[in-house]
């Protein structure tokens, strides 16, 4: 099993990647630490933490307790649809850096001097396709998966050789209900299905990818 006796964070646990990247993560034999804002459902063999990634204060109190951190896959994100750039607001700006970016940097500062202190770890990120250029109507998401990328990329240079792996998947569209709700007359069936991504971010997490530092991973099934 790729996760074998790994202690792994998963934020955003509650989303549909995420309740795939947990699934996987238990399959592949990992004991797992859910984090998000809420949770529909318990699962008896996951420890489930409720908290909000922004507040860098309550990320420090819970995640800084925890001893053994062997990997975090960074889920939690949102994409919104936003105006114009010209029309975008720096409230928009703020409200999806917030969301991709800063509940991201939050968990690193917390989790990287515990991988520091061992001298090794894994992280994964959540970029996005769309994002390695400007588009239309999506310029403040745009900005914040880029920030994301760019950051991952600059992480890797400063762990890699600290024992510590970074690198992030760029998903398309994935096969969720509410992007099945938003884009009825799509074709479901050429976008990324949850636990296909889930796969790709459990194999980066794990030692067989140890080779791999600072990889922005396209994974788009056949979109």
């Amino acid at each position: 099993m790729m996760l074998n006796n790994k202690t792994i964070i998963v934020t955003g646990a509650n989303g549909a990647v995420g309740q795939a990247v947990v699934e996987i993560a238990v399959a592949e034999g990992a004991s797992v630490i859910a984090v998000d804002r809420q949770f529909s459902h318990q699962r008896h063999n996951v420890r489930q933490i409720v908290l909000d990634l922004t507040d860098a204060g309550a990320v420090m109190a819970e995640i800084g307790a925890i001893d053994i951190i062997d990997g975090l896959f960074n889920i939690a994100g949102g994409f919104a649809m936003g105006p114009t750039v010209h029309e975008t607001g720096a409230s928009e700006l703020e409200a999806m850096f917030a969301t991709n970016v800063t509940t991201m940097l939050n968990m690193c500062t917390v989790v990287v001097p515990k991988m520091l202190t061992v001298q090794k770890g894994t992280i994964v990120n959540v970029g996005a396709m769309s994002a390695r250029e400007g588009q239309g109507n999506m310029g403040a998401y745009c900005v914040a998966k880029s920030a994301v990328m760019r950051l991952t990329e600059s992480l890797s240079k400063e762990l890699r050789h600290f024992g510590i792996n970074v690198n992030a998947v760029l998903p398309s569209i994935i096969d969720t209900p509410t992007n099945r709700v938003d884009m009825p007359d799509m074709d479901h069936k050429m976008w990324v299905d949850p636990h296909d991504l889930a796969n790709v971010i459990c194999y980066l997490g794990s030692t067989r990818a140890s080779a791999l530092h600072g990889a922005l991973l396209p994974v788009v099934g056949l979109s």
